[in-house]
């Protein structure tokens, strides 16, 4: 039900009922403002575009607030990224309504951040994580749409990795402190992540079957998915380099001389103080680099995208693909040869009157 009444005072009072049953009534000094606005409040209930007047006050701040107390319940580690990126959009959208963040602010903010000379990771990881928050917004009644799409995305695809050479790869473990170079190979020749080597324990080397069975990272908190769990095979070589469990020694494979766990902290500023002395690298290589190398290794011995997913542990072979896909034999060339065997076979043994019954002057 919505109606007009002209008060004592002159002013027009509009008000309406929502779907809830709840009235909600302005003033306003002339009736055709009345109507108008009474006219756009009861169209967005019938299209159901509704949102409630007091929902619509709902600043960025406020609901980065509400929205990172549901967020908790995470790791640690993925709520603490969350309010880094947190920090960025409170800072650009923080005082304004949720409803003022137009697609074009969104598509302006991302490039500035990409003319500031951000990396291109950085900058679509803000707007994913911009994209979540008004997602939950939109789902929580807040907002009708969210501003964020494939039109307000950054748009630059991420760049390749860099692929370390085997002699780059070693000169680095070369390089690192002694008691820090089992943490290369297990990077470079395993595809484990900083924290899975800072986290592994010695009951998850299986020395008998060959495999390195992640379980957690570091300090102790278990992996999250079953597809990062993949037992990974490991040859004698790099079985050789791994201490074998001992009955009162340490809690991790890694560990300092007193029995302490290495932390992640602790390999991240060795490869920061090394990797200048090693021609070639790149000024920020990581430690994660390491994964690229091995996954490089892989495919330089054949292995198919799916074999490389699962020693990657990547959630699905997309993901293989998008970020190693250039690194596979050139296509066109695999394309001929494989074309062209079947082809050759054909003609030859057409040609072969023995197989045809016939020599080649009775083909038409």
């Amino acid at each position: 039900m919505a109606s007009i009444k002209k008060r004592p005072n002159g002013k027009y009072r509009a008000r309406y009922r929502d779907a809830t049953g709840r009235e909600h009534a302005r003033h306003f000094a002339r009736k055709v403002d009345a109507q108008r606005w009474l006219d756009e409040e009861t169209a967005s209930l019938v299209t159901g575009n509704y949102v409630n007047p007091k929902d619509r006050k709902v600043t960025v701040d406020e609901w980065c607030d509400t929205w990172l107390a549901g967020y908790e319940s995470n790791r640690p580690s993925t709520v603490k990224q969350a309010r880094v990126h947190l920090a960025r959009i409170r800072k650009e959208f923080g005082p304004l309504p949720l409803s003022a963040i137009k697609p074009s602010a969104v598509k302006a903010w991302m490039a500035r951040l990409q003319k500031e000379g951000r990396q291109a990771s950085y900058v679509n990881a803000l707007h994913s994580r911009l994209s979540q928050v008004f997602t939950d917004a939109v789902h929580d009644g807040l907002l009708t749409s969210n501003p964020c799409s494939r039109r307000t995305s950054p748009g630059a695809g991420k760049p390749r990795p860099y692929v370390a050479t085997t002699a780059q790869v070693w000169q680095l473990y070369e390089e690192f402190e002694e008691r820090y170079r089992l943490a290369v190979l297990l990077g470079a020749f395993a595809g484990l992540r900083v924290g899975e080597v800072c986290g592994l324990r010695p009951g998850d080397v299986a020395f008998e079957d060959r495999e390195i069975r992640p379980a957690v990272q570091y300090p102790a908190d278990p992996l999250k998915t079953e597809m990062s769990r993949t037992a990974i095979p490991v040859p004698d070589e790099l079985l050789a380099e791994i201490p074998r469990p001992k009955e009162g020694g340490p809690s991790t494979v890694f560990a300092h001389a007193d029995g302490v766990q290495v932390s992640t902290w602790a390999i991240e500023r060795q490869i920061r103080a090394v990797r200048t002395k090693v021609p070639g690298l790149p000024e920020g290589f990581r430690f994660h680099d390491l994964r690229h190398y091995y996954a490089s290794l892989l495919i330089s011995k054949g292995s198919d995208i799916k074999t490389v997913q699962h020693r990657l542990r990547h959630a699905s072979a997309k993901t293989t693909l998008d970020t190693y896909g250039h690194l596979w034999p050139d296509t066109e060339e695999t394309t001929r040869a494989a074309v062209g065997s079947v082809m050759k076979g054909m003609i030859n043994k057409t040609a072969d009157p023995s197989r045809t019954g016939e020599g080649s002057a009775g083909r038409t």
